[in-house]
């Protein structure tokens, strides 16, 4: 027996809140495109994302420690699956789309450069005079323009509703605006779930991360109020923090985020009473979100990260390698852009030559742009 695509749509309508958005329904694709026997529209957009070149290339970018500093550290990929399966998770549960959660999940982050946060500032800085660099505007020029697998049209033809989610990630330290889509009304269901799936699961694991390379102590958490409740929760008193104390407390912790993230969303959803997409999208605030009282235990959190994990001297001193190397590739392609490779370099003769440079050099991985770097100025290389 097989269910066709006819039939997992019904099981869409059957099943879903009737303010989720269902591929049956969807606004299409720019490109038409008949659709798959077995899989809806968002499942056929999570496929191709996950099947790009720039979701690969994810293995090896920097979340907070940079390729090279150890295996264990999460990367943009690792970051990018544990968000799908915290969407996923919040989708379910609020009756929301499963499949278009997830493909907007999987395409936060296509299009972050290398070294993370400290990569994405020093792109910004050089592009200044251009418009700037974004990696959530990045992401969606990925899907749109630079992904090339498809011999009729540029990008990976996702649906409107993907695209859309895409372009309205939004976060307290990123907000894109994005020509071509449609910023009067608010993100949907699905988008503002894998908004806050990804400030969850960064804020977690970044912990944990910082944790076990031993930049953060659990005696410097003990005045943190998200902590200690945790750690209350656990019966865990102190001392030496193990490995598998601190995975169950990481875990205890997402637990936690995630049963306040559906309690408070759930009560706005009887609140506001939405009938359709259009009625989530047409709210004043999103649906979305943590109790008051969650979103100030993560505004501490957020706050002691930023000062004993991202300004770390050990963080610090990767990201201003980081800065180093980024800057010194774009004034040397700059310089001479002939040295691109051929498919960048073909785009020279309609494109201002910095978008280019910049698109190249976000595509790098970190070991790749440690590679180029090597080679422009090693000359032993």
């Amino acid at each position: 027996m097989h269910r066709s695509r006819s039939q997992l749509e019904q099981q869409e309508l059957d099943t879903l809140a009737p303010y989720a958005l269902f591929s049956r329904h969807s606004r299409g694709r720019l490109h038409h495109e008949s659709e798959p026997r077995y899989r809806t529209a968002f499942q056929r957009d999570r496929d191709r994302i996950v099947h790009c070149a720039a979701f690969r290339l994810l293995e090896y970018k920097t979340q907070v420690f940079v390729n090279d500093a150890g295996d264990y550290f999460r990367t943009r990929l690792t970051h990018t699956l544990e968000v799908a399966q915290i969407g996923r998770t919040l989708a379910r549960a609020l009756g929301g789309n499963e499949d278009l959660v997830e493909a907007i999940c999987l395409a936060h982050d296509l299009g972050h450069p290398p070294f993370g946060h400290a990569g994405e500032d020093i792109l910004n800085q050089l592009m200044a005079d251009c418009g700037g660099f974004n990696h959530n505007h990045q992401s969606f020029r990925v899907v749109t323009k630079l992904e090339r697998r498809y011999p009729k049209w540029k990008g990976l033809n996702l649906t409107a509703e993907t695209l859309e989610g895409i372009a309205k990630h939004e976060t307290e330290y990123d907000i894109s605006h994005l020509s071509g889509i449609e910023m009067e009304t608010g993100a949907s269901l699905e988008a503002q779930i894998a908004n806050i799936a990804d400030e969850l699961a960064y804020n977690a694991h970044d912990l944990d991360d910082g944790l076990q390379a031993g930049l953060i102590r659990s005696e410097q958490l003990q005045d943190l109020d998200i902590w200690r409740i945790v750690t209350e929760r656990l019966g865990w008193t102190g001392g030496a923090l193990d490995e598998v104390d601190r995975h169950h407390v990481i875990r205890e912790l997402v637990g936690m985020q995630v049963d306040d993230v559906l309690q408070n969303s759930a009560g706005n959803i009887e609140r506001a009473q939405p009938r359709s997409s259009l009625d989530v999208q047409q709210q004043s605030q999103p649906l979305v979100s943590h109790s008051e009282r969650q979103q100030g235990h993560n505004r501490d959190l957020k706050d002691f990260l930023l000062e004993n994990m991202y300004r770390h001297y050990r963080i610090l001193r990767m990201q201003t390698r980081a800065e180093h190397i980024l800057q010194a590739l774009f004034t040397g392609y700059m310089k001479e852009p002939r040295q691109l490779p051929d498919d960048f370099r073909a785009r020279l003769a309609k494109e201002e030559t910095e978008r280019v440079v910049a698109d190249y050099i976000a595509s790098l991985t970190d070991r790749s742009a440690f590679l180029e770097y090597r080679q422009f100025f090693d000359p032993k290389s």
